[in-house]
């Protein structure tokens, strides 16, 4: 069996080192590694959280996560909510009652 010199094997390693680092940097820079899917769905969202939500987006099926889903990003919770999309359309409702509401109440 033949062995390398000390010199060599010290400088396999750091190239080794290097490539883990990178490695590294770039699945924490792009966010590769898991994705963030919703896995179950609510049909229910209280009233009071549809009107903290701050941000809603749609969740696809295709791609790297396997259900559609609704994602609620609500004020004050760590967590957003996964809703079932038709959850979508009560949310809309609720958004134009408290629009309506306010019309009135500026009047």
């Amino acid at each position: 069996m033949r062995s390398f010199p000390p010199r060599i094997a010290t400088m396999n390693l750091k190239v080794v080192f290097v490539i883990v680092c990178v490695w590294a940097l770039a699945i924490s820079f792009t966010e590769a590694g898991i994705p963030k899917c919703c896995i179950t769905t609510k049909m229910h969202v209280p009233k009071r959280y549809l009107l903290r939500v701050h941000k809603v987006e749609m969740q696809q099926r295709y791609g790297p996560c396997e259900i559609q889903a609704l994602i609620l990003h609500v004020r004050d919770l760590k967590k957003p909510i996964c809703a079932h999309p038709k959850v979508l359309e009560t949310f809309i409702a609720v958004l134009g009652e408290t629009k309506s509401f306010k019309k009135k109440r500026a009047s």
